[in-house]
């Protein structure tokens, strides 16, 4: 979450306010808590308004102790932690994790706020919070396809993520796996336990049988009719909504989903937009390992790509190519690795305060022009309590 720590300054007459990390940031629309803002009033002995009633998202009940206070003239210290403690003000933070890459795409590191400038809907915005994120806790979803098409390259995916993940995984960084085909099956939920994760991918077996409607702890749910008519083959775009919504929504920090697939979607009940739409709500960064074996496809059979550019580009990550190659999966797996761990954190105050729903495009431009930006291309300004 993000601390927003207020001071008084005399000076100006104004609040300063100093943005931190505490355990993890979400991008979107997060609730930051501003304490301290009755200071002021307890100092003037003016009666403290009691907290608004706490949201669903909230940390937890407060109290207001006026009563108390009154009744206790030496407790003036104590009254004006309790004031710190309850009085919470909503400010919504616009945050986004980018990699910065020259031409040659190495990454970029040692920069800060003044190499750049951030906009929203092409109106300039005041950069709140900058930093470096190396060690910030990571989650991880992968997504892997089990469908016809991956029948003789699922080996190696499997041999290479499982390699990854121990490479990867941190102590406080958690992953999940899900296989998709005809069905939609979470293998493992969130862990830090690698042996767990490798034996949930181990488990992934090619499926091109009939549709389920009782596979999976994650089941076929929210929009997504349970229904075993019509063609059905790689639920792609319905994983990725599934991911998205089921399990990257109910998380903070920074997310990343990578798809170990040809890119190919047959029979999914949603389509690209929706899954697009879900990864960008839940603030999960989508790669996409195209493993793509065309001789299962024959001459000009092959079309995939397309649909995974569009679902990269905008949610901040990209597409790496690898085929049937178990070198260059391996090597796909190393470039995510090290711009997962290079990341930069942006963080501004939006102008337009008005939550209406809309997709809000921003843009982060750096002053050397030959810099490229990796990030996601927007946010929806929801409710605080939207999905």
């Amino acid at each position: 979450m993000l601390n927003v720590h207020c001071k008084w300054c005399p000076a100006t007459g104004e609040w300063a306010v100093a943005f931190f990390n505490k355990h993890a940031v979400n991008f979107g629309l997060a609730t930051v808590a501003l304490a301290a803002l009755s200071i002021a009033a307890v100092a003037q002995n003016r009666p403290v308004p009691a907290p608004p009633p706490p949201a669903a998202s909230s940390t937890g009940p407060t109290s207001n102790s006026d009563s108390a206070q009154s009744a206790n003239p030496n407790s003036g210290d104590q009254s004006l932690d309790q004031s710190v403690e309850t009085l919470k003000v909503s400010v919504e933070v616009v945050q986004l994790f980018f990699n910065v890459k020259d031409k040659h795409g190495a990454l970029i590191p040692n920069l800060n706020k003044d190499n750049f400038e951030i906009f929203e809907d092409g109106k300039p915005q005041t950069i709140k919070y900058f930093k470096a994120e190396s060690d910030l806790p990571l989650t991880l979803g992968i997504l892997i396809d089990s469908s016809g098409s991956q029948m003789r390259v699922l080996d190696m995916e499997k041999t290479v993520g499982g390699s990854f993940l121990e490479s990867t995984l941190r102590p406080k960084d958690e992953a999940f796996v899900i296989s998709f085909d005809v069905d939609i099956n979470l293998l493992q939920d969130f862990t830090n336990s690698v042996s767990r994760l490798k034996h949930a991918l181990n488990a992934a077996r090619i499926n091109t049988g009939g549709v389920s409607c009782s596979g999976g702890p994650i089941g076929p749910q929210g929009p997504i009719p349970c229904s075993s008519t019509g063609p059905r083959g790689t639920a792609l775009y319905d994983a990725v909504y599934l991911a998205s919504h089921d399990e990257f929504s109910h998380e903070v920090g920074r997310k990343a989903m990578i798809l170990l697939t040809d890119g190919e979607d047959e029979g999914s009940k949603l389509k690209i937009k929706d899954a697009i739409e879900a990864a960008q709500k839940a603030d999960a960064i989508c790669y996409v390992l195209l493993i793509a074996d065309r001789g299962f496809y024959g001459f000009g059979g092959y079309s995939g790509d397309s649909e995974m550019k569009k679902l990269t580009q905008e949610t901040g990550g990209r597409v790496i190519e690898v085929g049937n190659k178990i070198e260059k999966l391996r090597q796909a797996f190393d470039q995510i690795s090290q711009e997962l761990r290079s990341q930069y954190n942006i963080g501004y105050v939006p102008t337009n305060t008005v939550r209406d729903g809309s997709f809000r495009r921003v843009e982060i431009k750096p002053n050397q022009s030959d810099y490229k930006i990796q990030t996601r291309s927007g946010y929806y300004a929801t409710g605080r309590h939207e999905d």
